[in-house]
């Protein structure tokens, strides 16, 4: 892994065999995510399944967020004919490869995760979230599907009904939360839960290498067999919403300060 070959994501090998990988997207203070985070981020899972030195990864963000979900100002673009499809592809990838890594990822919610950021988070093993971070997928918000994984990762960590709740709204939960319906394992003040993960990650990457990722991947079956049964789906109806009158009022309604007013068509 060569960390040239990346401009929004640094990558620090720790004592103890533990690979910190950071989103830190220039020009962007909540790690938005635009068409070059995605990009870098579906190579970074496809690398990660080759990483051979690594026996742990803790994955986290600079700044402010973890990252805040999909670039508003990138929306736009992907109204351009053609641009969907590839991005489908992508974002399959993406999710796929993450759940393929047979390294634990220890996941450090330093601030917000929403939408895209939430569900790279809530697929990692291991969830430490600062206590004053909030976690969330608007996708509803802004008038689309949560296609990118929300609808497989908010189901399989907290049940059907209580994804719902949080799915349909747009919600965000706060750390504490998170915590108490089991969205994530463990809450850490602000300035120690990446240093909290990364000695979690320490302990884990002590084990026995081979018995920890078989261990991971038996349980990710699980998992994998609930994204092959939503995914898709999930995807296709989100390629629909963004191409529905009410995302464009929603991207309006953002652009002029205002509540949108959606029609459901």
């Amino acid at each position: 892994m060569n960390a040239d070959d990346f401009e929004s994501l640094s990558f620090e090998r720790l004592d103890g065999h533990v690979l910190l990988v950071t989103i830190d997207r220039n020009g962007s203070e909540f790690n938005a995510v635009d068409e070059q985070l995605h990009s870098e981020l579906t190579r970074l899972m496809r690398l990660l399944k080759e990483e051979r030195e690594a026996r742990c990864i803790v994955l986290t963000g600079s700044g402010r967020a973890f990252s805040a979900g999909g670039d508003f100002d990138w929306f736009p673009d992907l109204q351009e004919p053609g641009r969907f499809e590839p991005l489908r592809q992508e974002g399959k990838n993406l999710i796929w490869d993450l759940l393929d890594i047979q390294i634990p990822i220890v996941a450090a919610i330093n601030g917000h995760a929403m939408g895209l950021g939430a569900s790279i988070a809530l697929l990692c093993d291991i969830i430490f979230v600062a206590e004053s971070a909030r976690i969330g997928d608007p996708h509803v918000n802004v008038g689309i599907v949560a296609g990118d994984g929300g609808t497989v990762a908010w189901p399989l960590a907290i049940g059907p009904a209580l994804a719902k709740q949080y799915l349909l709204t747009g919600d965000p939960i706060s750390a504490e939360e998170a915590h108490r319906i089991g969205l994530v394992n463990f809450v850490a003040p602000d300035d120690e839960c990446v240093d909290r993960a990364i000695a979690y990650a320490g302990r884990i990457a002590a084990k026995a290498p081979l018995a920890v990722q078989y261990t991971k991947v038996a349980v990710n079956k699980l998992l994998k067999d609930a994204a092959n049964t939503a995914f898709d789906v999930a995807t296709a109806l989100e390629i629909m919403t963004f191409q529905s009158d009410d995302h464009g009022e929603a991207l309006a309604a953002i652009a002029e300060k205002r509540d949108p007013t959606f029609k459901g068509h």
